[in-house]
């Protein structure tokens, strides 16, 4: 990802928070196979588990998530595990679960990006001239080692999907769906609402996921670069849409405005 300086955020804390709120990440894995891609992604909801915000840490948290073990990606993922079991080359494995030696990366995006015209620049455009359209949106991108949980006959496996299931489904029902059962809000639905059996077969049916975070970044590309007038008919231009879309990311370029002003006075 390119994180120029006026975009990119800095804290830690900020990218963790991100995550939180847009938890669904694509997982990218370059590993060779004979029967599938080289490259390979798949959408996957991450719960995020916190470690340190120090940016010289090594590690500053993990990620936990899971995918149908029929999915092409699972299938390669399964066959390096596989391969290190049995002749322990490219990956260490602890038996029931591997970690794969290759880097992983997930990304991150947020909900609410827009086209931005050149109409909106209501500063430079009619003096000049000089604009040109651009994209406004925000992300966070981690890398790290990946460890595979794919032995469905493990304990291993299972204690770590049983914990994954429950923590990502109390993750989206209480954040996403509101469903705290508090304050006249519905009840969270729970794992134990449904059938153990049936439970412990879709166990069989998922591997799970755990990256180390090694490296985490992330930008808010809201308009920055450019300034106070053009910003304010960014602001304008997003707020007349008429859209919640538009309304969100009207605040978001006022809001990192605001951030950029600050700064540029402190220093």
């Amino acid at each position: 990802m390119y994180l120029r300086a006026i975009h990119a955020e800095p804290s830690i804390r900020a990218l963790f928070d991100f995550i939180k709120e847009n938890p669904l990440g694509i997982l990218t894995t370059a590993i060779a196979s004979s029967s599938h891609p080289f490259i390979q992604s798949s959408h996957i909801p991450w719960v995020l588990d916190e470690i340190s915000e120090d940016p010289d840490a090594q590690i500053k948290g993990r990620l936990r998530g899971h995918m149908a073990r029929q999915n092409p990606q699972s299938k390669v993922l399964a066959e390096a595990a596989n391969a290190n079991a049995n002749a322990n080359s490219s990956i260490s494995s602890t038996g029931a679960a591997a970690q794969l030696q290759q880097d992983v990366m997930v990304l991150f995006t947020g909900p609410h990006h827009h086209y931005v015209t050149p109409k909106f620049y209501t500063e430079t455009k009619p003096s000049t001239g000089k604009v040109v359209p651009t994209w406004n949106y925000a992300a966070a991108q981690v890398y790290g080692k990946a460890t595979i949980y794919y032995d469905a006959a493990a304990p291993e496996t299972s204690d770590y999907l049983s914990r994954q299931i429950h923590d990502l489904s109390m993750l989206c029902e209480t954040s996403v769906m509101g469903h705290t059962g508090q304050e006249e809000r519905p009840k969270p639905w729970m794992v134990a609402d449904a059938p153990e059996r049936y439970i412990e077969v879709m166990k069989k049916n998922i591997i799970g996921i755990e990256v180390v975070i090694e490296s985490i970044g992330g930008k808010f590309k809201m308009s920055q670069e450019m300034g106070a007038g053009d910003r304010q008919g960014v602001v304008e231009g997003f707020g007349g849409l008429g859209s919640d879309v538009g309304d969100h990311l009207a605040g978001l370029v006022k809001e990192r405005g605001k951030m950029k002003d600050d700064a540029k006075q402190k220093s």
